[in-house]
């Protein structure tokens, strides 16, 4: 395992928590993620990329630059969710905690 991948060992990941955090990972769903299982810390892990994965596929409008920012995101979800699905936290590359960060904000703006 590397440093950005580590497999949750200390608590119970169930298949549904795995499936859960799979969908965080799906466009929009990954809000209902967000808030449906934010007390879930494998779960809220994922589903905070996801959504961050998200707001970033929103610049695929963009011509051209945001094409490229599209197929981006769109691999690096996918990667996610078989991670998610193999009971892996795997941060996104270079923007390490950010997504973390951003969910917490979302939470408790949105007082979800």
């Amino acid at each position: 395992m590397t440093e950005k991948t580590q497999s949750v060992q200390n608590s119970k990941i169930t298949s549904e928590d795995k499936v859960w955090a799979a969908v965080g990972y799906i466009w929009i769903l990954s809000l209902l993620a967000l808030a449906a299982r934010k007390n879930n810390e494998y779960i809220r892990f994922h589903a905070s990329q996801g959504v961050f994965l998200f707001l970033c596929s929103l610049f695929a409008w963009v011509p051209f630059l945001g094409w490229i920012i599209g197929v981006i995101t769109a691999v690096l979800a996918i990667f996610g969710i078989i991670k998610a699905l193999q009971g892996q936290k795997w941060e996104l590359p270079v923007v390490g905690k950010t997504p973390s960060k951003f969910a917490d904000w979302i939470i408790n703006t949105l007082k979800l």
